[in-house]
């Protein structure tokens, strides 16, 4: 067996075009000039990690067929994955208290029955929860959370979909149910149509102009119409469709789909 390298091999400029452009095949993002950085570094990583002494031996193994493990565990390091619960909160507030009670509202009085049901007839609720990540769909599908990754959750909440397992917070029964979870790679054209609702939130930051536009096309036709699309705090569809609507009330922002006459 090789010993990994003793120092750190160097990119040459078309080396890193290559893994560059590799990467924005693969996955959609772009890295550039200001981002390049973290692409170098991640790639280092990985070089050690499968013991090759230079880019262009990694590169040849990820275009191989023997590669697509590998391919997968580069684009997982190149993706933050981290989160927490209600980020972003007045985006969050919006969704609650305007945009769902909306939906969720019953023109037909009813008698609630006792205890109030986790969805109230006659809806139904079913959610598709995506990653190009393996291990955070693994971690996902858990849902089990600690005091720290807590910590943002109140009482009410912890109460009415958490049961305390040990030291952890593992996610209701009732609430998982609700859940399907599924890889998917935004690259790629397939997602589920007639969504009421879609977040993608700290995603296109990773793309350029092109791709978001590509993307922003794309979830417009998968959302029913007047259906809304819920990115990142610091990211907006300004400039680049017309097919969307902004909401905004309280600081916390969505975009609504819209019918474009021809």
């Amino acid at each position: 067996m090789s010993s990994a390298p003793s120092t750190q091999a160097q990119f040459t400029e078309a080396e890193l075009k290559l893994l560059q452009s590799l990467v924005y095949q693969e996955c959609g993002m772009h890295f550039d000039e200001r981002r390049a950085h973290f692409l170098q570094d991640r790639l280092q990583r990985r070089l050690k990690e499968c013991r090759l002494d230079s880019f262009y031996s990694y590169y040849r193994l990820l275009i191989s067929p023997e590669g697509k493990k590998e391919l997968a565990s580069l684009v997982e390091n190149l993706t933050v994955n981290e989160t927490s619960f209600f980020r972003n909160k007045a985006q969050l507030d919006l969704f609650h208290k305007y945009i769902l009670d909306d939906y969720l509202r019953n023109p037909v009085p009813f008698e609630m029955p006792m205890p109030k049901p986790l969805v109230p007839p006659p809806w139904k609720v079913e959610i598709l929860a995506s990653d190009i990540s393996y291990s955070v769909l693994r971690a996902a599908q858990e849902g089990a959370y600690n005091d720290t990754q807590m910590a943002s959750v109140d009482y009410s909440y912890r109460l009415r979909y958490f049961d305390k397992v040990g030291e952890r917070y593992s996610m209701k029964k009732s609430v998982k149910e609700l859940v399907h979870f599924d890889f998917h790679n935004l690259k790629t054209e397939y997602l589920p149509q007639r969504n009421d609702m879609i977040f993608c939130r700290n995603v296109m930051m990773y793309f350029d102009e092109a791709e978001q536009r590509r993307l922003v096309e794309k979830f417009s036709r998968c959302l029913n119409p007047e259906g809304y699309l819920f990115v990142g705090h610091a990211e907006s569809l300004l400039g680049l469709t017309d097919k969307f609507a902004m909401v905004h009330r309280n600081n916390g922002t969505a975009y609504q789909r819209v019918e474009v006459r021809a």
